[in-house]
């Protein structure tokens, strides 16, 4: 997710609220990034993200801040206006257990969710801190998690929120903290997953003065209105595991959307699919938003595939590619139509979902909550915000190369005019400016390093192949989202450990410059 709903690696941490509302969608592009229905089932243990939030056992949670205490930085609420001088707190993470004197400083940046403690303790970019003798710092992305700049979110407020801000957040930190730790002359790297990995990217880009070098792991760079390659790599991924299951898939959401077209069959689909109330379709949003919910049953197992999110409190990492492509293929279970219906069971039984709320009008009530204790808060509000204001990144069903049917590019536009007030030509203007602010595809800077995962929807977005020598891509084979982020286990790909291992070595390299 980075609708980007979804964008979305360590910080996608999506409504939790949600889930337990009963609604499985709210991805947008998240991290990192998945569409405006990001805030998905997904994530539902970790940090954030774009396509789902998620939330550690309480133990998990006493056990890590036991251990990594939660600090607290006083941050300029707008960095371009020198006359506004009100200020915030900012939520950040310290782990000093590998810095030696003289040691680089790794920089983690925080995404669309809470910022994740577990990340303190495990990761990629912990083993380079051992091997380097980094300080390693956490800063949590304004307005998510528990760094609330404003009062509420309304709309009016979450002007506030913006990649530029976010990008100055960090600059200020970096200066702020190396001037009060003693740290100036030390080199710092950026790290970042999804649309963190893009802030990596943009920040060594607009700040080459304050960080030496970043990782931009899984980051869409490119903003766009529509992207629809987003499900095209769906359908490509689904298929490596099974020709037939991508076009079963289509043949199941082909059968569905008719269904929605005949009132007569709203109380089969109801007891289908397990909804919290009898499907009422009054409008084509009530149809896009129920068929955008159920393919994101497919859509996020296609982006997270076999990550190893464990060790973040994820769960549902069982639930694999393979694991959907067997019950579509399974035909003792009947149609294809009937086999997607399993799917959602099987989804909502993993994560103890007892019905699917399928209204979109319930979902525009949750989204326009602008109370910090609303059950959009956890991301899912400000996230698409982003989106309608800055990236795009609406994964919609406009192509004939992929496997759904019926949540088009509309469908996806309306939702920034129903929530914010964004017009479909604003929203335009917004991501050409973003574009034309950090160069899409074509960034210009040095000692970037982009790694990504030919399995991950987000790719499409990325830079996958080399742009210079200082702008090197690592492209992985058969991995998902932000894959080369997480801890190495012994059933990792050959390729996998290649990139971590290659990623390391430019490091080292480029901490000699």
């Amino acid at each position: 997710m980075i609708t980007p709903h979804k964008v979305t690696c360590p910080w996608l941490s999506f409504l939790a609220s949600v889930l337990a509302h009963g609604s499985m969608s709210s991805r947008r592009a998240g991290g990192l990034l998945r569409g405006v229905t990001l805030l998905l089932w997904f994530s539902v243990a970790v940090g954030a993200e774009f396509k789902g939030f998620r939330r550690f056992s309480e133990a998990q949670e006493v056990e890590r801040r036991s251990v990594f205490e939660e600090q607290w930085f006083t941050q300029r609420l707008d960095h371009f206006n020198g006359a506004d001088r009100r200020v915030w707190k900012q939520r950040y993470f310290v782990n000093e257990a590998y810095y030696t004197p003289g040691g680089p400083v790794f920089l983690m940046i925080g995404g669309e969710g809470p910022a994740n403690p577990a990340w303190m303790k495990a990761g990629t970019w912990l083993t380079y801190a051992q091997k380097l003798g980094a300080l390693c710092l956490m800063l949590e992305h304004r307005f998510y998690g528990e760094s609330h700049p404003t009062a509420d979110l309304s709309t009016n407020n979450l002007r506030y929120l913006s990649s530029r801000q976010a990008l100055a957040d960090l600059a200020h930190f970096r200066s702020v903290t190396a001037e009060r730790r003693g740290l100036a002359d030390r080199k710092w790297v950026a790290f970042g997953g999804s649309y963190p990995g893009s802030l990596a990217a943009w920040l060594r880009l607009k700040y080459p003065h304050l960080v030496h070098a970043s990782v931009a792991t899984s980051a869409p760079v490119h903003a766009a209105v529509n992207f629809p390659e987003y499900l095209e790599v769906v359908w490509r991924s689904l298929a490596s595991e099974n020709a037939d299951c991508p076009v079963l898939v289509r043949k199941a959401s082909g059968t569905l959307a008719e269904l929605l077209k005949d009132p007569k069959s709203y109380d089969n689909v109801t007891k289908d699919f397990n909804l919290c109330s009898k499907l009422k379709i009054q409008t084509e949003m009530d149809s896009a938003y129920f068929l955008e919910t159920l393919a994101g049953n497919f859509m996020d197992v296609v982006q997270y595939n076999e990550d190893n999110r464990e060790f973040e409190g994820a769960r549902g990492t069982n639930i694999t590619i393979k694991v959907l492509c067997g019950v579509m293929a399974d035909t003792s279970l009947g149609d294809p139509y009937a086999r997607y219906a399993a799917v959602a069971r099987l989804v909502m039984d993993t994560f103890s979902i007892k019905c699917l709320n399928a209204s979109y009008e319930g979902y525009r009530r949750d989204m326009t909550d602008a109370s910090w204790s609303g059950p959009a808060a956890g991301g899912g509000r400000q996230w698409v915000y982003q989106t309608c204001t800055e990236f795009g990144f609406y994964q919609s069903t406009d192509s004939p190369n992929q496997p759904f049917t019926g949540f088009p590019l509309v469908y996806h536009v309306k939702q920034c005019g129903d929530f914010y007030n964004v017009s479909a030509e604003q929203l335009a203007e917004a991501v050409a400016q973003t574009n034309e602010l950090y160069g899409g595809y074509d960034i210009r800077s040095t000692r970037i390093v982009l790694p990504n995962g030919s399995i991950d929807p987000w790719h499409a977005l990325g830079v996958t192949r080399d742009i210079s020598p200082d702008l090197p891509a690592v492209f992985i084979q058969g991995t998902a989202h932000c894959a080369n982020m997480y801890p190495a286990r012994g059933e990792d790909l050959p390729q996998l450990a290649l990139a971590r291992d290659h990623i390391f070595l430019l490091l080292q390299s480029w901490l000699k410059q």
